[in-house]
């Protein structure tokens, strides 16, 4: 394991970035790395660049200071990328990876090549927010950091429902717990609470899903023109493909919606017998074996098409 002592050591400027379409774990261990180096190491420039992230998750400290765009062309003595398996998926700020002097890559997804110039690479951790904490003076965690850190670990793990959840993971929230997190309405206002506009497109999707492969998969998808009707934005959609996953009988479920004409992105949740990081690898995606994603060009029933008999391969197999 890294010491993140010595990655920082003689730096003046340090940025921080996660993926695209910013979800709970990304947000909360950028921002829980951001806090703890911001209060540990105050003559240290930090600056995080994230994309607009869900209003709920406004209820982390200091979020107001990520940067949505790029405000200057300076370079960063380091870039310490995050939940991100790949620099493509960085988004706008990846030209900040690429001009920076030395790069570290925190992340916990299988298909992550390992791709920065140090790398702290965990596919069996339940997140990148657990991660960053195994990374931290466990002394020095302030509430702030603790509170976003246990977010992105609550969220990665389905409020540690999933199998990603193991011992350590515990451990790790426990930890954090006894910082004084309100885990209750931490939770309750980033995970469960939904806006109308969510709570509308989420009965669409559930009203209008499919049960195929002989019912072992269940699909649901929302077009452009539909999102426009509901005036949802990305964000709203989350968890509508963990709660079609809830569905009794099905092993597999898969959730689409059209980013622009055409092109759609897929969201898989598996439960045992298959593994949907190879699915989504297959088609240049990537993810964990029981969550993972990709993104398509071509219709909804040709993408549809297209990963189901991937998925079908892997249900054979394990028949």
């Amino acid at each position: 394991m890294i010491q993140l002592a010595e990655v920082l050591s003689g730096k003046k400027k340090v940025a921080l970035g996660g993926h695209i379409r910013p979800d709970g774990d990304c947000v909360g261990s950028c921002m829980g790395l951001y806090l703890y180096l911001k209060e540990q190491y105050p003559t240290l420039q930090t600056d995080v660049y994230l994309e607009t992230i869900p209003e709920s998750f406004h209820i982390l400290k200091d979020t107001q200071i990520i940067r949505h765009r790029i405000m200057d062309e300076q370079c960063y003595d380091l870039f310490i990328c995050l939940d991100c398996g790949d620099s493509k998926r960085l988004g706008f700020s990846e030209p900040l990876f690429e001009s920076a002097k030395e790069t570290l890559c925190i992340d916990h997804h299988v298909s992550n090549p390992s791709f920065a110039d140090y790398n702290y690479i965990e596919p069996d951790a339940s997140s990148t927010s657990e991660l960053v904490f195994r990374l931290l003076d466990k002394e020095k965690i302030s509430l702030s950091c603790a509170e976003s850190l246990y977010m992105g670990i609550a969220h990665d793990t389905g409020v540690f429902q999933y199998s990603c959840t193991s011992p350590e993971t515990m451990e790790a929230a426990a930890e954090l717990l006894r910082k004084g997190v309100d885990a209750s309405a931490l939770i309750e206002r980033t995970f469960y609470e939904k806006t109308y506009v969510q709570t509308q497109i989420l009965g669409k999707a559930l009203l209008e899903s499919m049960l195929v492969l002989d019912k072992q998969c269940i699909i649901s998808y929302v077009t452009a023109k539909e999102l426009r009707f509901f005036e949802a934005k990305p964000a709203d959609l989350e968890g509508i493909v963990s709660q079609l996953r809830y569905t009794s009988g099905t092993e597999v479920a898969m959730f689409l919606y059209e980013l622009e004409f055409q092109v759609f992105k897929v969201s898989l949740r598996s439960k045992s017998r298959v593994d949907v990081s190879r699915v989504a690898q297959y088609f240049g995606g990537g993810g964990h074996v029981r969550a993972a994603g990709l993104t398509m060009k071509g219709t909804v029933h040709d993408v549809i098409t297209n990963v189901l008999e991937q998925i079908a391969l892997q249900l054979e197999k394990t028949a």
